[in-house]
């Protein structure tokens, strides 16, 4: 994933293809009495960065790093007789602000622009007429760089990048660019990716109701179980019940017989 906010980390390794200043190289011979009669550049290195950055959101992240270019040289032949062979290496830090398109969950384009300082280390030998003052000048010095480049995420920690191109100087005032086009990895630390944004869920009526200061809508009834019908008194039913004088009570006794209570 390649929007993810936090730290990162990587390496990068590839090959590196210099500019080198021919013309001010024939001059400087030339201006000394000589005629080149040829002059060999080898232009071809092997290059590497080591950075570490911080993603800001999805399109834009700052680096920082130590890089070699790797070295570069030329063999010129004389006349008067004579052969130069010169080399330099470069090596340094640098500082890029790095904007990122995604065009999918995993690939995604970017571009960088940012500032160098770069040490330059030359070697200078030579044969027969030619003679060299200082055969082992250095230079340092700031510079810009730029670059573009292609990243695939394998996983939300882990993904391929690129082609850079730095300008160099180097320790006798030879001026080029050096481009590194390389691959790499690159590291994520434990960032959170940085979340689209999500609808939010439905507050509960009640919230709504009061956030929206009006009445709430009456709660759902439930229907109470019907209580159990009341019995139904039965009317009573007047019955003639006839008894004889003695049944209940004895001539001039005022407590009532057994047998009397089982008729009442």
């Amino acid at each position: 994933n390649n929007d993810t906010v936090g730290l990162y980390g990587g390496i990068n390794v590839g090959r590196s293809r210099a500019t080198i200043d021919d013309a001010r190289i024939s001059g400087n011979l030339v201006n000394n009495g000589f005629v080149v009669n040829s002059l060999a550049d080898d232009d071809r290195s092997t290059g590497y960065k080591v950075f570490g950055g911080y993603q800001f959101d999805k399109n834009f992240s700052m680096e920082g790093g130590v890089f070699s270019l790797g070295r570069f040289g030329y063999h010129a032949i004389t006349t008067p007789a004579g052969t130069l062979d010169g080399q330099a290496k470069f090596r340094g830090l640098n500082l890029d602000l790095v904007g990122t398109l995604p065009v999918t969950g995993s690939f995604s384009v970017f571009g960088r622009a940012g500032l160098t300082y770069a040490e330059a280390k030359d070697r200078f030998a030579s044969t027969g007429a030619v003679v060299v003052n200082n055969p082992s000048p250095s230079e340092r010095a700031a510079n810009w760089k730029a670059g573009v480049g292609l990243q695939y995420a394998f996983t939300p920690a882990l993904s391929l990048r690129e082609l850079e191109r730095y300008r160099v100087k180097d320790a006798v005032g030879n001026k080029g660019d050096i481009d590194l086009a390389s691959v790499g990895l690159v590291f994520r630390f434990g960032g959170a990716p940085s979340a689209a944004p999500r609808a939010a869920a439905p507050a509960p009526v009640i919230a709504q109701a009061l956030a929206a200061e009006v009445p709430l809508p009456p709660p759902e009834s439930r229907s109470a179980p019907a209580p159990a019908p009341a019995p139904v008194a039965q009317a009573p039913v007047s019955e003639k019940v006839t008894l004889a004088s003695d049944a209940l009570f004895d001539f001039d006794q005022s407590v009532i017989k057994p047998e009397g209570r089982a008729k009442l």
